[in-house]
């Protein structure tokens, strides 16, 4: 999937003794975003921006070594029987010896010679792994500025962990002008060393800059063009990190010094052996308790209560949480968001006036690309395409708004507003911030995105469709209890039947599901419902429509 960009300059940093000035270059061919203002918090904001960092370089995929050489060295080494050379001429070892000696000196002379070609080859090295780093960065940050704060989005090297920066205008001084939208940035791997230099005894600017959108007639060969072939699973990870972040969650704070105790024992212990993961035991009214497997390590989080339901959650790829070290200091609390045993998890970092907000999938190799499609169990209530416009552009007015004063103010009932909004979600164009728990505008793209080629990445929606169009689905039992909506029903397959139930909440979300399907068996909704779930669904919807029940 190709994307064009145009930057009027690159993205730079000014300083000098007692000013900094961090000038962003945004995407000309967008509409204009831009934003100037000076930092009042300069130290929170600069750990919060090298976290964000640490997310876009975390690649903590399982690399193998390269064992080529040893065993190219190691199949040389069986063809000789060196007790039979030893036994038979004492006087070869000998000889042996005196040429080994003789070889590791020369060996040495060699290397003394070489070592100036070495030194030369490792800093090639390091150039290629920046200007790959720099291609990664092009199109990896995402900034979005609208009336009451500027936020970054990111994604990791393994696509595995998602960022979101937020700063509210309270941390900035003497705004001049902004103008709302989402925009890339021309972004670059030295800005990282230029970041680290933020002080709080200098005066610091950040700007988006305004001048790339200024009329351009003479000079418009002076503009930068970018053309990135952009990896449809870096557009699906964003879409999917969209809709998981509006399911329903397990939801608790965390003290700092929590977080210090998770961070400390990962780099304290490193496993051998699975299994590999963090354990939340929850009771209401006690401390959270944090067991670390395999070692069974405990840590009882005295300042950090539960109030929610009992039960027990397990999570996996917990080394990405060291990302969270350097907010530590600068953090008030941290909420986290678990969706299930499995399941991603949303870590949010309350710095006051910014937040931080880290979406991890649900271990390292099933990257958010991968991971299942979390926008089949969102709100899938069908919605006219005015309405849906109708809701969007409301909600564009004022860039920002949470569901209850969106209805209140167009009179559209929350199950509607939920289903429209979840529709702009999935096609990357509304993000739902875990942190103030509002729906905000934010365009992924300038053009609209392939929605078709992007949605049915795995086949389960396609086939779930099909059988509708084969008449192979049967609702069997439909039970409302306090707005919770369970359906239970039967799809007909290849000369089988199935037998899939569903648990939907009064938002229109799928809580909870089981299928006689050997996906259900393999993955449960680790990876999002089966074909037949989905077929059961979106029955029942067709069968509302045509008898008028409706689900509140």
């Amino acid at each position: 999937m190709e994307f064009n960009y145009s930057y009027k300059k690159s993205t730079e940093i000014v300083q000098n003794g007692s000013n900094t000035q961090m000038s962003f270059s945004p995407d000309t061919k967008r509409p204009p975003t831009y934003f100037i203002g000076e930092l009042r918090q300069n130290i929170a904001f600069r750990e919060a921006i090298m976290a964000l960092h640490d997310v876009v370089v975390s690649d903590l995929r399982f690399k193998a070594k390269d064992k080529t050489a040893y065993k190219e060295w190691r199949a040389k080494q069986d063809q000789i029987d060196w007790q039979l050379v030893t036994t038979l001429r004492q006087d070869i070892v000998d000889r042996i010896q005196q040429l080994q000696a003789e070889s590791s000196e020369i060996t040495k002379r060699n290397y003394k010679r070489w070592a100036s070609y070495y030194e030369a080859q490792n800093r090639y090295r390091k150039y290629l792994y920046e200007q790959k780093s720099d291609i990664l960065y092009i199109f990896d940050p995402v900034i979005t500025v609208h009336p009451d704060e500027v936020f970054f989005e990111c994604f990791s090297v393994d696509e595995s962990s998602y960022g979101r920066l937020g700063a509210s205008y309270e941390i900035f001084k003497n705004i001049n002008e902004f103008a709302c939208g989402t925009t890339n940035v021309d972004y670059s791997a030295s800005l990282y060393n230029e970041f680290q230099k933020i002080r709080s005894y200098k005066t610091t600017q950040l700007q988006v800059d305004p001048s790339g959108f200024e009329v351009q007639t003479t000079n418009e060969d002076t503009y930068k063009e970018v053309k990135i072939d952009l990896p449809d699973s870096w557009v699906r990870g964003f879409l999917q990190v969209s809709s998981a972040m509006c399911l329903p969650a397990t939801r608790f704070d965390l003290h700092p010094m929590d977080i210090h105790n998770i961070c400390f024992i990962l780099r304290r212990h490193k496993e051998k052996q699975g299994p590999r993961s963090i354990c939340y035991h929850l009771k209401p009214g006690e401390p959270v308790r944090i067991v670390f497997e395999p070692w069974n390590i405990e840590v009882v989080c005295h300042r950090s209560p539960y109030f929610g339901d009992a039960q027990t959650i397990r999570i996996w790829g917990r080394r990405r949480l060291n990302i969270l070290e350097r907010l530590i200091p600068v953090a008030n609390k941290f909420t986290v968001h678990l969706l299930g045993t499995g399941m991603p998890s949303f870590y949010v970092a309350d710095l006051g006036d910014m937040s931080f907000t880290l979406g991890l999938s649900g271990w390292t190799a099933n990257d958010w690309a991968g991971a299942g499609n979390f926008d089949l169990m969102a709100p899938r209530l069908d919605v006219d395409e005015w309405t849906q416009r109708t809701i969007f552009n409301a909600l564009r007015e004022n860039w920002v708004e949470d569901i209850d004063s969106l209805s209140q103010r167009l009179g559209i009932s929350r199950t509607t507003l939920m289903g429209g909004l979840s529709a702009y979600t999935q096609a990357g164009r509304v993000i739902y911030d875990l942190n103030k728990q509002v729906y905000r505008v934010r365009e992924l793209s300038r053009e609209p995105l392939p929605i078709q080629r992007l949605r049915f990445a795995n086949e389960r929606e396609e086939k779930a469709t099909r059988f509708l169009a084969q008449n192979a689905v049967k609702v069997a039992s439909i039970n409302e209890q306090d707005s919770i909506l369970t359906l239970k029903g039967r799809v007909r397959g290849k000369g089988k039947t199935y037998t899939p139930s569903l648990t939907i909440d009064k938002d229109e979300r799928i809580a909870q599901g089981e299928c006689t399907c050997s996906w259900y068996k393999h993955h449960k909704l680790y990876k999002g419902p089966c074909e037949h779930m989905l077929a059961l669904r979106m029955q029942f919807r067709r069968q509302s429509k045509e008898t008028g029940f409706l689900h509140h």
